[in-house]
């Protein structure tokens, strides 16, 4: 459970669990972006050898771990959420730092994609029905 949950903030920044979880997962994923920060063949081993899939890896050693390169740790921010509503367990963020930058240009890309597909679905219906999107105020 620890490990899929490693790799899984390893690829993708940012996950919402329980507050037990991150404080078990915390010291873990520490552990793994100092290997990622040593850069050999063997801390590469170790990584790949805790890690479930290579794409973790990779992003550890090319992505995560060049991001802290001057910082001696404390690489992660635990966020407390409130409560889950079925079980009331107490939820947290668990999210590496400097990850915020990257989040928000995929969420300007994502925008961006969104607003252009619908200037794109406006010129198609506009072409369609060419006088029907008229002066919203005019008599009929």
């Amino acid at each position: 459970m620890l490990r899929n949950l490693v790799t899984s903030i390893i690829l993708m920044d940012r996950v919402e669990t329980t507050i037990t979880k991150c404080k078990a997962t915390r010291p873990i994923v520490e552990k793994m972006i100092t290997l990622g920060k040593k850069g050999t063949v063997h801390a590469k081993r170790q990584a790949a050898a805790y890690l479930m899939t290579p794409e973790a890896v990779d992003r550890l050693f090319n992505t995560v771990s060049p991001r802290y390169a001057t910082r001696p740790g404390g690489y992660l921010r635990i966020v407390r959420i409130g409560v889950r509503k079925g079980d009331a367990a107490e939820m947290a963020v668990i999210e590496l730092l400097g990850a915020e930058q990257e989040l928000d240009e995929k969420r300007q890309k994502r925008a961006a994609a969104r607003e252009k597909k619908r200037e794109e679905l406006a010129k198609q219906l506009e072409e369609q029905n060419p006088g029907e999107q008229g002066d919203p105020n005019a008599e009929v």
